[in-house]
């Protein structure tokens, strides 16, 4: 295992280009760090929340301190072998890591046909809320580039929707808490070689449940678009292009605030054929 020195010199120096860059890129495009703001960054134990927390804490000391920050976490129910890890990992990395405990395992289980899913939304609600008691007005979650490109697919293919994970969004039940995604633009693949070469190991989900669903859809999807790409070699980035490129004009409908309309409702006159 590496130290935390050579740890954070590699996010500057050997990946700089492929983690530090593309950070950079989507907090300056979606502007996601405002002047006055108190990030709370959540942790989950995995390597994409540790990096997210190591690119924090870069750039707070490399950038303009106009922000602060504090990390969070939450114990859902973990064994005390995996909570106890995630303990080890925040102290070898440096992350001052609060840690509350939610037995939200136990109960997404004994209340839903799908506890992955309850559980997940639960799991989201308290983060906000922990965001919320702690002064927080931002929480930052750590979904990458490939976590967007799969919930678009997943949504088309599963829920006749288009839609995506947004990089920035109000929250509707805790006024004055934003969700941000600072690692919207980081692949995957990345990550991983930046885990492989800080020799570091961490949590997947540790929840006994997940652990069983080997055919889950966002794997299905994860293997989809490996096979698709052997024909499309683009097809990441045009999936990804898809929801940032909508004609308007050349769609059956839209959602607004959850009110259905129709393109029958603006359409005038003949049009030119598509």
């Amino acid at each position: 295992m590496k130290n935390c020195q050579q740890i954070e010199h590699s996010i500057q120096k050997r990946f700089r280009p492929r983690l530090w860059t593309p950070f950079i890129r989507a907090i300056k495009e979606y502007q996601l760090i405002e002047d006055g703001d108190r990030v709370a960054v959540a942790i989950s134990g995995g390597k994409d929340s540790f990096l997210m927390a190591k690119l924090f804490q870069e750039l707070y000391r490399h950038g303009k301190r106009n922000f602060e920050l504090i990390f969070i976490a939450m114990d859902p129910g973990y064994l005390p072998l995996h909570r106890k890890h995630m303990e080890k990992l925040a102290g070898h990395l440096n992350i001052p890591l609060k840690i509350f405990n939610r037995n939200i395992f136990t109960v997404s289980q004994n209340l839903s046909e799908k506890p992955c899913f309850l559980c997940a939304r639960m799991r989201r609600g308290v983060l906000y809320e922990l965001a919320k008691e702690q002064g927080c007005n931002k929480l930052a979650l750590g979904h990458h580039y490939d976590d967007v490109i799969e919930t678009i697919l997943l949504n088309v293919l599963q829920g006749g929707i288009t839609m995506t994970m947004m990089p920035k969004l109000h929250s509707k039940n805790f006024s004055g808490i934003e969700l941000i995604r600072p690692l919207y633009y980081l692949r995957e693949k990345d990550i991983l070689q930046w885990q492989e070469a800080s020799e570091l190991s961490f949590l997947d989900c540790a929840c006994p449940v997940a652990a069983t669903q080997i055919d889950s859809s966002r794997k299905k999807i994860k293997t989809l678009i490996s096979q698709l790409k052997k024909d499309f070699p683009q097809v990441e980035e045009s999936i990804f292009a898809s929801v940032k490129h909508v004609h308007l004009g050349a769609v059956l409908g839209t959602v607004d605030n959850g009110k259905e309309r129709s393109f029958l409702e603006t359409y005038k006159g003949e049009r030119l054929d598509q």
